[in-house]
Order: C-alpha cells, then structure tokens, then sequence
C-alpha cells in the first residue's frame, strides 16, 4: 500500500473512532439525563432569565458573572434592584492566565522559610480589580455579598485578596507582614462566594431547608496511605521550638501536595500523610462544641467503609480533610476523587478512593461540605478540576455549599481561620456563610498572628497566603 493511501486510511479510521466517542458521549449524557436529573442540571445547565436571578438573590447581594474569552473578556452584574451592568474589556483568558499565575507566585511560593515568602504583587492585584470589577463598580457595591459565575483562571484566584484601590505598603513595619492591614481588600467590604453556574445558584437556592434534627459535624482526615505512615502515627513529630526562632528562620509548614504527575507509576502508597489535618477537624469540632472522639474519624478510621456506612444526612458539616486527586494522580484513577486510608492499613474492603460515581451515590442534607485540603490550585489548575467535579457531586448528594482550599495552605493560620468561620456560624445562626468566612478573615488580618513562647508576634496573619486560601463554592447565603 502507498504512504498516501496508508495516510487517507488512517484518518478514516480516525474518523470512526471520533464518531463512535460522539455516539457514546451523546448516549452518556442522555443516560444522565435520564437517571439523574437534578445533576444533569448542574453540569448541562438552562440559563435563567435576569427576573429569575433577581428572585434567587438576597437583598444584599448581586451576581457578577465573568467570561474569558479567547480575544476578549465579559462582565455582567444583575443586582437585586436596579439596572443590569455590563462591560467588554479587550484581554483574553490567556492574558488574565498569566496575570493570576504571576500574583499566585506569593500564595504557593517556593518557599521553605517565613522569610522567604514574596511579598505579593499589590499593583498586579489592582490592575485586575480595574479590569474585571472597577468597570461595573456601581452595580454590584451597594451589595454586601457577591456571588460570582466564572471560567478559566479567575477559578484559582479568590476575588477577596484583590485591592479595592491602588495601595503603597510600608516598608519595616514590624511584625512581619503588618503592611498588609490597611491594603483596601475586597474583603473589607464584601463577602464573595463561587458558584458553578448561573442556572447552579438558582438551584441550590431552591433546595429545601434542612433537617432542624441533624447534629452539628462528622470530619474524616488524615488518612493513612501505607503501612508506615500508620506505623509511625504515634511518634512525636519534629517541631521548631518558636521561642528560640527568629521569623527568618521560622519554616513555612505547609500541608503536602501529591506530587504524582509526571511519575511513570503512582500508586496510593505514594501520597503524603497530612498529619496536621487531624488538629485542624479536633479545632472544628471544639468551636462547634462537638466530641472529637464521637464526631471525627482519624487516621486508620478514615477509610471507605466508614464513610459508606455512616448515615451523612444526620449532620450540617461534613468535612473530608485529604487530597483530591483528578484522572491521572494515580495509575487507573478515571475520575476526580479524595484519597482515604489504603484498604490494606484499615482492613476493609475497597480501593482507598472515595470517587465522583460513589459521591454521587450518598445522601447527604449539609449546609457545608468542606474539602480542606483539596487543593484547587494544585498541577497547574488539575486541583480546580478535583474541585469542580467533586464540588458537583457533593451538590447533587445534597449539600447547599463547599468549602475549598486554594492552594498548600500554612498548617496554623488555616486552623485558625476554619474554626473561627464554624465559631462564629455557631455563635450566630443568622449569619451567611459568606459573611461568616468574610469575618473570620479579616480578624486574621487584624489580629492574628504567629507568636513566640513570650507572647511577642513574630509574624503577622496579614499576607493573603495566609488569609485568603478558602473558597466557598455554592450557596453563599444563611443557612
């Protein structure tokens, strides 16, 4: 056979091939469709009309609504009351790619020590404010609460860390990062919640109220990943003595990553363990005046069939403090899915994987599911798809909204910063969750702080790394 005709054969069995994966998608979809309804409806959404987005808003709030486009980009503002706004600002989704990628360089630095933190690009930040949320300013700040539809990058950037005016800090201020409180934040005015879609929010806002009869929390974290991370659970772990630390010196304790892409074989075993995680889920559960020993479920015990056994509806916070991991983490994983104690550590049955299509498949009746260490930055953007795909079927199981993380965030000021948000929705049942998650980051800016042995702080909570790695996707409102 000729190199043409081998060639044209070629293509026309590429051909087929294609047209059998649109056949097969098609079907897919239509099964979908067909069984599950509801999730149809999150993932292929019919876009609502401006009337019934108005009557799906709160009286403080007003949906911002982003596009990127390949040449340039869109902004539209529905307020509760008064005229729609919108804008076309000549930048592509490239462009603003690279604009999110360089302010992201001081939220996941490559850095091993306090000091080596950059400092974070405070004009860079204003340059984005001018350019997505300045032109339609009159629409959307009379409200209190934003609630933002977007695409591509804007997803690994949480609007809040952007400056509401251009801003000079001062240099030496003492301690550390101090020169970051009076920055103009947008969360000093306004808290901002994702939803996956326009369509996603009107749905979530017509789910019924939840059960008064459910208790407060369940968390499952720390996992074990292999036989010696539970073999060496129960030795102390190597901490720096802060008291003979200068800030300099300090380390940036960061929760790991999987670092799995690029390896050739990856398996379960592979994943770091995420001890901190354990102090985070105990903090949640004394602001929330829980039992830790009755509500968490550590180590050895976070493991599937736990999850699979425990009766989720029974509680308003479910928390899931492990990776997320997307197609490709590990050898045969084909869809997003967060990481549980291996089967062969906890004896059960199961291939340590909590996936979309057994996510899909639990009953939940939450206000909350947080995913605290699913990082949504993670490979390059691969994280947000961990988020989005599991964040939608969280929904669809029956939760109103999703706490997620942006990036590692610092094991201290993210304990921190949970528990005060369940703190303070505890303290006040008529507080949003927006404006709960608000509050309790600017206290980090204001007053929190790393400090050494005699109580003098050596670092300020002020850095948006530190403040701003959470993001709640869903339903923003009270609960």
């Amino acid at each position: 056979m000729a190199p043409e005709e081998r060639e044209e054969q070629a293509v026309r069995e590429l051909q087929v091939s294609i047209d059998k994966l649109r056949a097969e998608r098609a079907a897919a979809r239509r099964n979908i469709q067909r069984r599950f309804p509801e999730y149809a409806n999150l993932v292929d959404p019919k876009p609502p009309t401006v009337d019934e987005l108005r009557a799906a808003l709160g009286p403080d709030e007003a949906l911002v609504s982003l596009y990127l486009g390949a040449f340039n980009s869109f902004i539209w503002v529905v307020p509760k009351q008064g005229p729609v706004a919108f804008a076309a600002q000549r930048i592509s989704a490239k462009a603003i790619e690279e604009k999110v990628r360089e302010l992201r360089k001081a939220l996941e630095p490559e850095a091993s020590t306090i000091a080596d933190i950059p400092q974070f690009d405070l004009k860079l930040a204003y340059e984005l404010y001018t350019l997505l949320l300045q032109p339609v300013e009159p629409a959307w700040k009379p409200a209190k609460h934003l609630v933002v539809v977007t695409n591509g990058a804007l997803g690994l950037l949480p609007l809040s860390l952007l400056p509401t005016a251009a801003f000079e800090p001062k240099a030496n201020l003492e301690p550390a990062f101090a020169n970051y409180r009076d920055v103009p934040w947008l969360a000093r005015t306004h808290a901002v919640t994702m939803v996956p879609s326009t369509a996603a929010l009107r749905t979530l806002r017509q789910l019924p109220a939840g059960s008064t009869k459910r208790e407060k929390f369940i968390g499952f974290g720390d996992p074990y990943f292999n036989t010696e991370q539970a073999s060496e659970s129960g030795q102390p772990e190597q901490v720096v003595q802060v008291a003979d630390a200068t800030m300099r010196g300090l380390p940036l304790r960061r929760r790991s990553s999987p670092q799995t892409r690029g390896v050739d074989s990856a398996s379960l075993a592979m994943l770091p363990r995420l001890p901190d995680t354990a102090e985070e889920l105990k903090s949640i559960a004394f602001a929330l005046e829980a039992d830790p020993s009755k509500v968490l479920h550590l180590g050895i015990k976070a493991n599937e069939q736990t999850v699979k056994t425990a009766d989720l509806s029974k509680y308003r916070i479910v928390v899931f403090a492990t990776h997320g991991l997307v197609p490709g983490d590990l050898d045969g994983l084909t869809q997003p899915a967060l990481a549980l104690t291996a089967p062969a550590v906890a004896g059960v049955a199961g291939d340590g994987l909590l996936t979309m299509e057994e996510i899909l498949g639990l009953k939940l009746d939450a206000d909350w599911v947080v995913l605290s260490a699913c990082n949504t930055g993670a490979a390059a953007g691969a994280g947000a798809e961990a988020a989005s795909g599991l964040g939608r079927a969280f929904f669809y199981a029956g939760t109103r909204a999703i706490l997620v993380t942006n990036w590692s965030v610092h094991s201290a000021s993210a304990r921190e910063l949970v528990s005060d948000l369940f703190r303070r929705q505890s303290a006040d049942p008529k507080i949003s969750r927006g404006e709960a998650l608000r509050q309790a980051m600017i206290a980090m800016i204001d007053d929190k702080g790393q400090a050494d042995a005699g109580g003098k702080m050596l670092f300020a909570y002020a850095h948006p790394l530190f403040w701003a790695p959470y993001t709640i996707i869903g339903d923003g409102g009270a609960q």
